[in-house]
């Protein structure tokens, strides 16, 4: 293997496309030596000067340079290419939501686990600077008693004739499982797990099978409550993607830094909490927010990197890896068994 791992990408069009495989050319321990989809692969080996395309991921997997893999499919393909990838003793980093249910997670933690491979979800937003800066001042109790976080990732989805995200036999599902997760993991990695949830989902603008709309009200086992919502039907120009934490002792407020971007901006506000009740409660006050520093890390580079590194040094990853996996599918069924039952949901 040698100091950088070799990676094969599986599903070369949307999201590896336009981040990760430019992610991973940048990647100091790993390098692409072979690509896969079934579309204009030759097209996407050319544009990143990757010398090895396959049309089938057996093929890909059968290539003995490569050491592990980036799953970037359809979500209903995820199962058979992990078990695929298993068989073939490829590590695997596999692009969120893992599968497309809890029963089918199980099977692809067990499979990794029999074939000894380490096996990642790609939950890249725990990775971006300013989140790794929050979670540092959450851990130092600058904000005291975390109290209430919210969440928001939304973007304008209209119909598009065979787009997989918008059958839930295809996609698991739509808002909900496709971004509202991203939000459940990074909460989590704020505050510690979730105790119960509720949910509503529905169709509000688009007439596509997948919800586009979705929102969660979760507790978490700390006391600490949240809201997170992500809807299909917001233009994109209107969504401010902002995330806020409150403490008994001040808070935190991010904006743009929820997406796929390095970027954003952050700003807080600390050493709170100690002053009488202001029976006036004058809103009209300028609250002293300081922007807050944070090193611009491309997500999706950083997820890759940590990653290989654990391949190099024959470790399970932590971040991320079967046990959060298995979370995230819980985290999921809980919430769509919320929002058709219309009650709270422990997990």
């Amino acid at each position: 293997m040698g100091e950088k791992v070799r990676f094969g990408v599986i599903g070369a069009g949307g999201i590896a496309f336009r981040k990760t495989i430019p992610a991973m050319l940048r990647a100091r321990n790993l390098r692409v030596v072979a690509v896969m989809d079934t579309a204009n692969v030759e097209k996407v080996a050319e544009a990143f000067r990757i010398r090895r395309a396959y049309t089938t991921a057996e093929d890909l997997l059968a290539d003995p340079e490569v050491d592990a893999v980036y799953i970037a499919s359809p979500v209903h393909c995820h199962l058979e290419q992990i078990e695929l990838a298993a068989a073939a003793r490829k590590h695997i980093l596999c692009e969120k939501p893992l599968t497309l249910d809890v029963a089918q997670t199980r099977r692809a933690i067990d499979v990794c686990r029999r074939k000894k491979v380490f096996l990642q979800e790609g939950y890249m937003m725990k990775f971006h600077g300013a989140h790794q800066v929050i979670r540092e001042n959450i851990l130092q109790g600058r904000l005291g008693k975390v109290v209430y976080l919210r969440a928001q990732l939304s973007c304008w989805y209209p119909p598009i004739p065979g787009a997989w995200r918008q059958d839930p036999k295809t996609g698991g599902g739509g808002a909900l499982i496709d971004m509202a997760t991203h939000l459940l993991n990074l909460l989590e990695f704020f505050v510690g797990p979730i105790r119960r949830l509720a949910a509503l989902t529905g169709n509000l603008v688009h007439p596509y099978r997948s919800e586009d709309a979705s929102t969660i009200l979760a507790e978490f086992r700390s006391g600490a409550h949240a809201t997170i919502d992500c809807f299909w039907c917001i233009p994109d120009e209107a969504s401010r993607t902002r995330l806020e934490i409150y403490g008994s002792a001040g808070a935190i407020f991010t904006e743009g830094t929820i997406g796929q971007s390095v970027g954003g901006t952050m700003e807080g506000i600390f050493g709170l909490g100690s002053a009488e009740y202001d029976a006036a409660q004058n809103k009209d006050v300028v609250r002293k927010f300081r922007p807050i520093p944070f090193k611009k890390i491309n997500p999706y580079q950083a997820e890759c990197e940590y990653f290989a590194q654990c391949i190099l040094d024959g470790r399970p990853p932590e971040i991320n890896g079967p046990v959060e996996a298995l979370r995230m599918a819980r985290l999921v069924e809980a919430a769509y068994r919320s929002a058709k039952e219309k009650v709270f949901v422990p997990v």
